[in-house]
């Protein structure tokens, strides 16, 4: 079973649509991100966070043939945007993928890929299938069960979902404070993979300081930095880290 982080690039990628790398270096391969998605694997699933807009090329790289079920974290086109390459697993497969989201994501992708839910004519039917957020999942593998619980977080204006599998990875690629009530669902993790965009302030991601913060505040074993910017060279960050903190790269896996 593993835990691979597709991309883990801000909402623009590194380097920019435009060419632009920032203070990454582009001899570093580590510093090509694409845009934030994550897969959890096992011998019977392949479960999907997000849809980035760079998930075809994402899936061909690591040859995944198939999409059991996707988790949304949250309504922005970083996360949504490549929805319509689930199509390819819906034709395979012939049945709809089941999709799971928040209300507030759910009315967005309902209104803005009303046509994966609906349908327009025989030739393009329904491919995908709306569920409601529960308070916990289970996704199985031969021998064992992998619970998922979803945990609602503050991402600026709007709300995010972190996902923690198996009370042991948190996975939280956009958000701008924890709410207190749910601390206690953050401690004694073995993996913390966490929103850090770039130095200075947002007011919508955590920046360096405040994803430090809360790593030692909840004191994983280890943490994972994503949703990176082009301001943050691989290495240059790297340098700054204590050991048990790295910064995330396209591809990185986790064997559960």
């Amino acid at each position: 079973m593993k835990f691979i982080i597709l991309g883990c690039g801000a909402s623009m990628g590194v380097p920019r649509t435009d060419g632009f790398f920032g203070n990454c270096n582009p001899n570093d391969k580590r510093n090509y991100r694409t845009r934030c998605s994550a897969l959890i694997q096992t011998k019977k699933e392949n479960v999907l966070i997000d849809t980035s807009p760079d998930l075809r090329s994402q899936l061909l790289k690591h040859k995944i043939d198939k999409i059991s079920k996707v988790f949304y974290s949250h309504m922005h086109g970083d996360q949504t945007h490549g929805i319509n390459d689930l199509r390819a697993f819906f034709i395979k497969e012939k049945k709809q993928i089941n999709v799971f989201a928040d209300q507030q994501t759910s009315k967005f992708l309902k209104k803005s890929f009303s046509y994966c839910f609906k349908g327009f004519s025989k030739e393009y039917p329904a491919t995908l299938k709306l569920n409601p957020l529960k308070k916990k999942f289970t996704i199985s593998d031969t021998k064992i069960n992998l619970e998922i619980k979803p945990i609602k977080v503050k991402h600026g204006n709007v709300n995010s979902i972190c996902y923690i599998i198996d009370k042991k990875i948190a996975y939280i690629s956009d958000v701008s404070d924890i709410y207190i009530k749910d601390y206690k669902y953050f401690y004694n993790l073995k993996y913390f993979i966490v929103d850090c965009l770039w130095y200075d302030y947002h007011p919508s991601h955590f920046n360096l300081e405040k994803s430090l913060y809360f790593i030692e505040k909840f004191k994983p074993k280890k943490a994972i930095l994503t949703n990176l910017s082009h301001i943050l060279d691989y290495k240059e960050l790297r340098k700054k880290l204590p050991k048990n903190i790295v910064p995330a790269y396209d591809g990185l896996t986790i064997e559960l």
